[in-house]
């Protein structure tokens, strides 16, 4: 297996409330972004390419305008970045703002024999830039995390190589952010649990097939 089936929702989601011990705003905000990219990046779960997030008023909802600004080889914390992102404000929307801001890049995952792949949205972290309650999310979306494939077949060995470091990343997550990550909301291709995956129902030996909704 070398090529990876993406769920549309995320399979596994953390939350940490920043409220507490970061200021709010975009340039707090990109800081977060980029102490974690680092973190991640150093477990070669993330290698950050972009930022993307949407426009909205409020009291009117979403815009339909993406932004996306491209940072290879640049650090998140350049206050160059929260320039151009200032200006990516769609001109007919002068009380437009940001949604949370998605770091996409590529991460490195590991088959049954340890050999290493490199998958685009690996893993997903966000930001909040809102001026009210900070926060930081990490998403995955893929099925090398869980006990079984997006098929229901367990695979033990792809698991054992994966799962271990996700972990770990959540874990040093948790002492750089100074505070524990809570576990994101259910859906239907996955439950986060304490710093990984919720293993499913075995019966006859397989668990849920989800290749339905892929």
């Amino acid at each position: 297996m070398s090529t990876l089936m993406r769920a549309p929702r995320e399979c596994g989601s953390w939350f940490w409330d920043l409220e507490d011990v970061t200021a709010p705003g975009l340039e707090s905000a990109l800081e977060t972004a980029a102490r974690m990219s680092a973190l991640l990046q150093e477990n070669k779960l993330l290698e950050p390419v972009s930022l993307e997030w949407s426009w909205f008023e409020v009291g009117k909802g979403g815009l339909g305008i993406h932004s996306r600004l491209d940072i290879v080889g640049r650090s998140l914390d350049d206050v160059g970045i929260a320039e151009q992102v200032r200006a990516c404000q769609p001109a007919r929307y002068p009380s437009a703002e940001m949604s949370e801001i998605t770091v996409v890049g590529s991460g490195i995952w590991l088959d049954a024999e340890g050999k290493c792949h490199r998958e685009p949205g690996l893993v997903e972290i966000s930001v909040s830039p809102d001026l009210i309650g900070p926060s930081a999310e990490l998403s995955v979306f893929h099925d090398v995390w869980g006990s079984c494939d997006f098929s229901g077949r367990p695979h033990p060995a792809v698991h054992a190589q994966n799962a271990p470091r996700l972990a770990a990343a959540l874990r040093s997550l948790d002492m750089l952010l100074g505070v524990a990550a809570e576990p994101g909301e259910p859906t239907y291709f996955g439950v986060a649990e304490g710093y990984g995956i919720k293993a499913p129902d075995i019966i006859d030996g397989l668990g849920p097939d989800l290749t339905d909704l892929l």
